[in-house]
């Protein structure tokens, strides 16, 4: 079968993602070929490593366009030059003899202006609809003000609300949607008003698997240190536990909010919590990390899916995580972590659970990798993958 993937994607989980879903593709056996604006993040895990190729179309500034986007709070004259761009690349892939494409997001407007004008059988896979400014406005903890003036804030609010309208209308032209969860499912039906399939994301466990190297006095925290993704409630829950016993916490991230990275030093000083923070780190450290610490913890808000978790397990590191969105469907309660309220002290009751009970620990470690085998691996994520792809392809006969 001839695949042609396209993206826009920053670095991050659903890059992650795509970048597995490739790997699993082309050693299937399908021609796979990329499609990817200038905007999109190829540095950062690039397909050219596991695809036939990847062509690169440039975003250009125009005059007229940065002028709009200037007046519509948009950045990198977004929408216009963009949409022209998407434009260009699905009239290329429209041209040539491919079978069906596979359509990721856009980091600027989540459903990509793409959809609006590729002809082919075409699958979006729809990590999440664009999330709204109360959201973020939840997700940001009194303790660290923005220091956003009110002009920005206001600027900010018109931006989410013309980026709500481009991802409605750019996702009302998917014919066929997947998406990372039944939580996403819902989002999307709520959002879209329009029904989706669920096909589960999986772990490259040729990365992400035991190393055989002994546990550290820590517990580990990944992903973007943004307001949305609680840290600062990690944290704060670590300084709920005595300072004799508190676990040393490391944070790796691949992108950070400079304001919020000093506001969260500052804070974790002044309770006690000895805070590491890491940025943009190798898979082997990654790795090796996820192998030595003791638990990790994940307190996202409503994440919509979430990989972090699947490399614990598969790393057999048992997982401590708030209850909320896709974790709820990764990690299973007392056999592979433990799920609690968005309450501090619940939080710091489990960690403390498990820390203090190396044997349960163990026991959780050994059900993490064997349930990641049974179910969470990229060949079957790739399977449950074909499945839809196959489908839609017969639809289109």
């Amino acid at each position: 079968m001839k695949i042609a993937i396209f993206h826009n994607l920053p670095s991050g989980g659903a890059k992650r993602a795509l970048y597995t879903f490739s790997k699993f593709l082309t050693r299937s056996g399908h021609a796979v070929e990329v499609f990817v604006p200038s905007t999109a993040d190829e540095t950062y895990l690039p397909l050219g490593d596991v695809v036939s190729e990847v062509n690169v179309f440039n975003v250009k500034r125009t005059i007229s366009s940065l002028i709009s986007s200037t007046l519509r709070n948009f950045p990198l004259s977004i929408p216009a030059d963009l949409e022209r761009v998407e434009r260009n690349i699905a009239d290329n892939i429209n041209g040539q003899d491919f079978d069906v494409v596979f359509c990721e997001q856009d980091r600027y407007t989540y459903s990509p202006f793409f959809l609006k004008y590729i002809k082919k059988p075409t699958i979006y896979y729809c990590q999440q609809p664009a999330r709204s400014q109360e959201l973020r406005t939840i997700a940001i903890n009194e303790r660290f003000p923005s220091p956003q003036s009110l002009r920005e804030r206001s600027m900010r609010n018109c931006f989410d609300r013309r980026l709500l309208k481009i991802d409605k209308k750019n996702a009302s032209f998917a014919e066929h949607i997947l998406t990372n969860s039944y939580f996403s499912r819902e989002s999307i039906l709520r959002t879209y008003g329009r029904t989706s399939f669920v096909s589960y994301l999986g772990v490259d466990t040729e990365i992400f698997k035991p190393i055989g190297i002994p546990k550290d006095d820590f517990v580990l925290s990944v992903g973007s240190l943004a307001p949305r993704k609680g840290v600062d409630f990690i944290v704060s829950s670590l300084g709920t536990i005595h300072s004799k016993i508190r676990p040393k916490l490391i944070v790796v991230s691949n992108a950070v909010d400079i304001h919020l990275k000093n506001s969260l030093e500052q804070f974790a000083q002044e309770i006690g919590v000895d805070l590491r923070i890491v940025r943009s780190i190798a898979n082997d450290e990654l790795v090796s990390l996820y192998n030595r610490a003791k638990l990790v913890l994940y307190a996202p808000y409503l994440e919509p899916f979430g990989l972090v978790p699947l490399e614990a397990m598969a790393c057999g590191t048992p997982v401590v995580a708030v209850k909320e969105g896709g974790v709820r469907e990764s990690v299973i309660h007392n056999k592979t972590g433990i799920l609690t309220q968005r309450d501090e002290h619940m939080f710091a009751e489990a960690v403390m659970e498990l820390l203090s009970n190396e044997e349960k620990i163990r026991d959780m470690s050994q059900k993490a990798i064997e349930c990641i085998e049974e179910y969470w691996t990229v060949e079957k994520a790739g399977k449950r993958l074909m499945w839809h792809i196959n489908r839609v392809v017969d639809e289109g006969e």
